[in-house]
């Protein structure tokens, strides 16, 4: 197993790593710089969006162009010209909250959460929501401090949701068809491990792989949550990870600086590739609407 660098932008806080298979490419986000990037994996170079509004996540749509999460709703952007409209407002949320994590399902509806960014003060009032492709949103989940790890068994059956708040990651039962989820329970307790449970992504086996901020590891996951694997990571600040490459046998992971948080130093701040896991993922993908 290697750990490696990519050649790319340095992030404040990364997350929310997207892997395109049809241009190779990586993108991800910079919640704190409010930006987003793509890392073409085949030349080495990198492209970046700079949004007026922070954004926590996004998804390619099938029509082209891609869909952003941004502090008051989804919106849509044009990757050709920067530009950016809206899509769908999330106007019934409270103003202290922003949009955070989110990904699509099978069905390419997009699942997305809010968080409550406000240091030493984490109210659990946000929303989890789907995106469905007509462009509605509706409110699934509620008393939420802060979303993050969206995935889906490869059955799509169950879904699993952290928040991070409470170091918790749950599994519901979910309805493909529907997009409804029902049947809440606990899933994973991360306080033993020293961080809160963040990005997670599914693989072909099932097993669910989640990296635990704070606490410098990627932990994998067994359907039943029990703990397959344990991942170290030279970075402190593990931020989400997904599986990408041309055999989807390479695991992204992002990162967030130390620095953010008043440390002197951080080797984070990066996005990293692992190789040599003998694990495969599942295709992203594409926002339907």
């Amino acid at each position: 197993m290697n750990i490696d660098r990519l050649d790319t932008v340095a992030t404040t806080v990364g997350e929310g790593p997207v892997w395109d298979d049809r241009s190779h490419s990586l993108y991800f986000v910079d919640v704190a710089r409010r930006a987003l990037h793509c890392f073409d994996a085949r030349s080495g170079s990198t492209m970046s969006w700079h949004m007026e509004q922070p954004i926590g996540s996004m998804a390619l749509r099938e029509r082209g162009g891609a869909i952003v999460a941004l502090k008051d709703g989804i919106h849509a952007l044009d990757l050709d010209t920067g530009e950016v409209e809206t899509f769908a407002l999330a106007s019934g949320m409270n103003s202290r909250l922003q949009l955070n994590d989110g990904k699509t399902d099978r069905r390419g509806r997009f699942l997305v959460g809010g968080g409550d960014f406000t240091p030493d003060d984490v109210h659990q009032i946000a929303p989890l929501y789907a995106l469905d492709c007509d462009g509605s949103l509706a409110m699934l989940e509620t008393g939420i401090g802060m979303s993050n790890g969206p995935c889906w068994s490869p059955d799509d059956r169950t879904f699993y949701f952290s928040d991070s708040s409470r170091y918790q990651t749950f599994a519901y039962d979910y309805d493909i068809e529907t997009g409804s989820i029902t049947n809440r329970r606990p899933f994973a307790d991360t306080h033993d491990l020293g961080g809160v449970p963040d990005g997670a992504t599914v693989d072909a086996d099932g097993l669910v792989w989640m990296a635990i901020c704070g606490a410098g590891k990627i932990v994998v996951f067994r359907p039943d949550g029990r703990r397959e694997r344990v991942i170290e990571t030279p970075f402190a600040y593990p931020t989400s990870v997904m599986f990408g490459g041309e055999n989807l046998d390479q695991l992204f992971v992002t990162s967030l600086d130390a620095r953010h948080l008043g440390a002197p130093q951080d080797s984070g701040g990066g996005t990293f590739v692992i190789t040599g896991l003998g694990a495969t993922g599942i295709p992203d993908v594409r926002f339907a609407g």
